[in-house]
């Protein structure tokens, strides 16, 4: 009989009401955590072929939406037919690739570009790169992560047509800077110090902008992201023999020298698995010259300082090569 009263009681029901809603709320944010991060990836590829390497480990990561692929800096749009053929081959031809700004006068060496004239899946046309980006953000605001992977012309011009639509992302990832070492930091020379990094120092204003911008930022920096693919690795992945493996590999070929430093994929192993990659939050200002400097002020990003290559790696070859 108690127990048959304690269950009539209204502060009984109260409780099991509560709980249901909690659980409820516990099951529709696990639900919710378990949606694909939307991501949009911003990338100069065809020179250095680490780009290549980067946008595969984003095609391989079910935990990623890739909303669009856009191209930045020099001939992009030679750098747009590089992934109409790249994601041909991957099949993923549902993924809209946008055109960045174009200069003819910047002198890039596109390395790849005989498999960007290669192959039957030229699309006739792409879209604009800004206004694509600005349609995706106001579409799903505060949902999207930018990857930047590239110069940051494209963003700069992002934040100057329309800076308010450019807070509505919810943060960007990017492979820039230089906090304590520098490229000539290979592991059996002295570090020398901070570098005025490759991404930073081809549009200086715009990573100005970036940094003033109050979108949060996560930086993986050159003190993070030298990370070798060497000869044994390559062969590893290279015999995988699916499409995106056979892709890279043709990638590799064409550029032409022989270890590759995977410095972007860093920033899609970052948003996929963070602890591949552990941030700090600093204060970064970025000088007339390029460099990023750390100091004193409200911090405006998360850096990666270090991370475990040998981890990576693991995580990497596994999930391109589909083993």
């Amino acid at each position: 009989m108690k127990r048959s009263f304690m269950f009539r009681t209204p502060a009984f029901a109260t409780i099991i009401i509560l709980l249901s809603t909690i659980c409820l709320a516990q099951s529709v944010q696990t639900r919710a955590s378990a949606q694909p991060e939307k991501i949009i990836i911003d990338t100069d590829i065809g020179d250095d072929v680490d780009d290549a390497f980067a946008v595969a480990l984003a095609l391989r990561s079910p935990e990623l939406q890739i909303l669009g692929i856009s191209t930045t800096f020099g001939d992009t749009e030679t750098r747009a037919k590089l992934l109409d053929r790249l994601l041909g081959e991957a099949g993923r031809t549902d993924i809209p690739i946008a055109v960045g700004i174009s200069n003819p006068q910047i002198q890039t060496s596109l390395s790849q570009r005989a498999y960007a004239e290669g192959g039957h899946f030229a699309r006739p046309s792409h879209p604009d790169a800004v206004n694509f980006v600005l349609d995706q953000i106001r579409h799903y605001p505060g949902e999207i992560t930018l990857v930047a992977i590239g110069p940051l012309v494209n963003v700069g011009a992002l934040i100057d047509k329309d800076a308010a639509t450019f807070r509505k992302l919810r943060r960007v990832v990017l492979m820039s800077g230089s906090i304590q070492r520098g490229y000539g930091d290979l592991g059996y020379t002295k570090p020398h110090g901070p570098d005025s990094e490759w991404n930073i120092k081809n549009d200086i204003p715009s990573a100005q902008k970036l940094f003033a911008s109050g979108v949060p930022i996560f930086m993986m920096p050159l003190d993070s992201t030298q990370l070798k693919l060497d000869e044994v690795k390559r062969a590893v992945l290279f015999q995988a023999g699916t499409p995106i493996t056979d892709a890279l590999t043709l990638l590799y070929h064409e550029w032409g020298q022989e270890t590759p430093t995977l410095f972007d994929p860093m920033t899609i192993a970052y948003i996929v698995n963070p602890k591949l990659c552990p941030v700090t939050s600093m204060h970064i200002t970025v000088d007339d010259k390029g460099f990023t400097r750390a100091g004193p002020g409200a911090h405006n990003a998360q850096v990666c300082l270090d991370s475990d290559p040998e981890a990576f790696f693991r995580f990497y070859i596994p999930r391109v090569s589909g083993h």
